[in-house]
């Protein structure tokens, strides 16, 4: 059905997708774990390409080193942060105490951060061969060359975001925008999946009206988004919380109007999973794309509740901290993908 060339893009561009859902794995094993700042430099580990194992491997005098490279990247993003009319947060950036401090050498920490490096660049390297691979499209389907070129640009932007929450000790605005740009690079190559598996595969499209039905999906979609949004400051606060030496048995109830806000948009998100999965289960059979990824945003959005549910009521344990963040990711890529199957086919 397909030519070998675009085959080979749509097998990438497959395991691209996987990798990048890999990254957030580790991205929330890093945070749930505080290891974020187990190597205190970038992209190198304690100026290493393999990192130290025992406090002796250390270099001599590190802390100074790193803090001064901290102070100077910072200076250079205040500017920046400046220049787009945020003054108050630049200023903050130029007088953070907290930059000035180092966390204690912890071989388990720098390993997991290390690791989760490592699969961010095997991520990058995914998206680099889609891109390579997406010229065959230049004269079919342009967009998905376009696209696959710019998902290049914006892993890199990426990849310097992740050093600036290094820079910043973890500032926290920095990782909320550094999870949605995570988000929005796994968008953009579902959307290349498909727009080059419906480029000869028409069958999986919909044959007749379904504005209604589209539009329930974006609705839910922007629901999902607004609610990481919350989930990200609720986890900022916790961070606030866990620095503070609040117990955290303590921290739930510690959060505020956040977290009401973020569990409140939890039902809602239930209550039209659920709606959209009848609808769908109506209007599709049961061996249509449309019918498999409607169960499959079911059972996530039930995951991603009882996920929630034990973090309210077991004291927030780090093990659920992660998986609350996967299934949302993997919530968000599978409402998108069926958003996307809602397109009517254009005779």
């Amino acid at each position: 059905m397909y030519p070998a060339g675009e085959k080979r893009f749509i097998n990438v561009n497959r395991i691209t997708i996987i990798t990048l859902f890999l990254v957030i794995i580790a991205g929330g094993v890093v945070r749930s774990t505080g290891s974020g700042m187990g190597c205190p430099d970038w992209p190198k580990c304690f100026n290493r390409i393999i990192p130290p194992t025992d406090v002796s491997q250390l270099p001599q005098g590190y802390e100074e080193h790193y803090i001064e490279g901290r102070v100077k990247k910072n200076q250079r993003f205040a500017k920046i942060v400046d220049f787009f009319g945020y003054s108050d947060m630049a200023d903050k950036l130029r007088h953070d105490k907290s930059i000035l401090e180092h966390e204690e050498f912890n071989a388990a920490k720098t390993w997991t951060e290390y690791i989760n490096r490592l699969v961010g660049v095997l991520a990058g390297f995914a998206l680099l061969f889609s891109a390579i691979y997406s010229f065959i499209y230049i004269k079919s389907k342009p967009s998905i060359f376009v696209w696959s070129v710019l998902n290049v640009f914006f892993v890199i932007v990426q990849a310097w975001l992740g050093s600036i929450v290094v820079s910043t000790n973890l500032m926290p605005w920095i990782i909320t925008v550094h999870m949605l740009l995570a988000l929005f690079i796994v968008g953009v190559s579902i959307y290349t999946f498909y727009l080059a598996t419906t480029l000869r595969n028409k069958t999986i499209l919909v044959n007749y009206p379904s504005t209604g039905l589209k539009a329930l999906a974006i609705v839910s979609l922007i629901i999902t988004l607004v609610q990481v949004v919350y989930g990200t400051e609720v986890r900022e606060i916790i961070d606030h919380l866990n620095a503070d030496g609040i117990q955290r048995s303590q921290w739930i109830e510690s959060i505020g109007v956040n977290y009401d806000i973020h569990r409140i948009l939890g039902y809602v998100t239930l209550l039209v999973a659920v709606c959209f999965f009848f609808l769908v289960k109506s209007r599709f059979s049961k061996s249509s794309i449309q019918s498999q990824y409607a169960w499959i945003i079911l059972i996530l959005v039930v995951l991603q509740m009882l996920s929630g549910i034990i973090l309210a009521r077991f004291a927030v344990p780090a093990f659920a901290q992660t998986t609350h963040l996967v299934i949302a990711s993997l919530f968000f890529g599978a409402q998108y993908y069926l958003m996307l199957l809602m397109t009517k086919l254009k005779r």
